[in-house]
Parts: structure tokens; C-alpha cells; sequence
């Protein structure tokens, strides 16, 4: 997938008049769904997909929910319907409140 991403955005970015483009790619260090700002959670909720919850740094304090908040209601009653979504780095999950479905983003 990297390789088709890559040809996408020089692809594009060509078509926007750039005339030369290389698109590196940089596998160290890993990243982390901790890498996802506050606007990009914001937006993937307002796309209706529930953003990954925050893990924090290794050793570091445990997050005190393990709930997944709805993104069309914002409940924290939700269900598993599946382990994977229309991709293995998302989940789907049921809103028990408004009947929901919704994507979630997985925590990586």
C-alpha cells in the first residue's frame, strides 16, 4: 500500500503543477495512533468514525475508560459487531443508544 500512496500523491501533486516531487517514506520511528492530533480526531468524528483513544506513553497512567464514545451521539453505550471494519486497522461497532453503526479507529 505504501508504494500505491506514494504514486497517488506525486500523481496529484503533479497534476497541481508540481513539477518534481519524491515522496519519502520513514518507517522510524513507528507511528502510533498517539501521532493523530486533536483536529485529526476531531475531524475522523465528524466523518463517523470513532478516533482511537489516547494511549499515552509507555509505563505511563492507564486511561480510567476503556469506552468508546459514538460519534453520531456521543454515548459510551456501545457493542462490538466485529473485530475488523473495511480495514484490519478499524473495528465495527453499534451505537446501543441511537442504533448506530460506526467505525472505530484501533488503537495502535
Amino acid at each position: 500500500a505504501i508504494e500505491a500512496m506514494s504514486a497517488d500523491i506525486e500523481r496529484a501533486l503533479h497534476d497541481h503543477g508540481v513539477p518534481d516531487v519524491s515522496v519519502v517514506t520513514v518507517l522510524s520511528p513507528a507511528w502510533s495512533t498517539d501521532d493523530i492530533s486533536e483536529e485529526g480526531r476531531r475531524k475522523l468524528s465528524e466523518f463517523g468514525i470513532a478516533p482511537p483513544r489516547p494511549q499515552g506513553p509507555a509505563g505511563g497512567p492507564v486511561p480510567l475508560t476503556l469506552a468508546i464514545r459514538c460519534p453520531h451521539c456521543g454515548s459510551t453505550d456501545t457493542e462490538l459487531l466485529s473485530r475488523f471494519s473495511s480495514t484490519a486497522c478499524k473495528a465495527l461497532r453499534r451505537c446501543t443508544a441511537c442504533r448506530e453503526p460506526f467505525d472505530h479507529f484501533k488503537e495502535l
